[in-house]
């Protein structure tokens, strides 16, 4: 099936360069993500890749009732959107109920589906009458073949942009594996597809009352779905990993970012 690229403001997902969605976690304060912005673009102009910025306004799954989750939708999309026109970035965030899609559709280019809502027939459906383009973050429980379905819903509802995300499968307790024969099923299917280099490093509840994980494998990953033929990649990249609010164990330092970009788009180059 012919795939056609998304273009997302200043992002193409699917075309000749590879596309980036990067950021931290969460919304930690409107300073920190403001900053966190600020930096990653500066980045990403000095080694020349378009990305979509990245923060959660709500981590609505934490392991933990004791665990940060974030502050109040509205508020947080309106941060969002304020960073993207000072930067002239688009900028994506979790949605997790249709009156929260309603409200990003507002404010955000791309509306994300976390994986564990990935088949929430009226979130879909309220994500998709926005007019926004929806990123699905394929639920650690599907196989491939099964995004089919849930395009089904989404195309029924009229959207006219999407995309999916893997994040790694459920293998055993505590543990999540990457399937890169993922990547090209889904490609095959005819959808576009990044992948998560972060999140599938998780351990979810590795911890006990919070999520582990392997962040040092996430760049290993990342290479190796490029390698397999991903449309991009997404990170959740933090300044100070140790002291993040939510899944500090997975994301990548921000000191690190530059050379894992460099890598990445090497490897890019050689399989195009």
């Amino acid at each position: 099936m012919k795939r056609t690229p998304l273009r997302i403001r200043s992002v193409t997902i699917g075309g000749r360069e590879p596309a980036f969605i990067l950021g931290p976690c969460v919304i930690e304060s409107e300073k920190f993500v403001r900053r966190m912005a600020q930096k990653i673009a500066n980045i990403c102009v000095a080694e020349n890749v378009s990305f979509i910025f990245k923060a959660s306004y709500d981590k609505a799954n934490r392991t933990s009732v004791k665990s940060f989750r974030g502050i109040d939708a509205r508020a947080g999309c309106e941060i969002l959107a304020s960073i993207g026109r000072e930067l002239k970035i688009p900028v994506t965030t979790d949605v997790h109920s249709p009156a929260e899609a309603e409200i990003a559709g507002e404010f955000i280019d791309l509306l994300q589906i976390p994986a564990f809502l990935c088949r929430q027939t009226d979130l879909l459906r309220a994500a998709a009458e926005t007019g926004r383009a929806v990123n699905v973050k394929k639920g650690q429980f599907l196989a491939p073949w099964d995004v089919k379905n849930i395009a089904e819903k989404l195309e029924k509802s009229g959207a006219k942009q999407f995309l999916f995300t893997e994040r790694g499968t459920t293998f055993g307790y505590n543990n999540l594996v990457a399937d890169f024969r993922s990547l090209a099923w889904i490609r095959e299917a005819g959808y576009r597809v990044i992948f998560d280099a972060t999140h599938s490093v998780q351990r979810p509840g590795g911890a006990g009352d919070s999520t582990s994980g392997d962040g040092s494998l996430a760049p290993l990953l990342a290479r190796a779905a490029m390698a397999a033929g991903c449309d991009g990649i997404f990170m959740e990249v933090h300044e100070n990993p140790a002291r993040a609010l939510s899944d500090g164990p997975n994301q990548l330092p921000l000191k690190n970012l530059p050379k894992i970009l460099r890598v990445l788009k090497t490897v890019h180059a050689a399989v195009s």
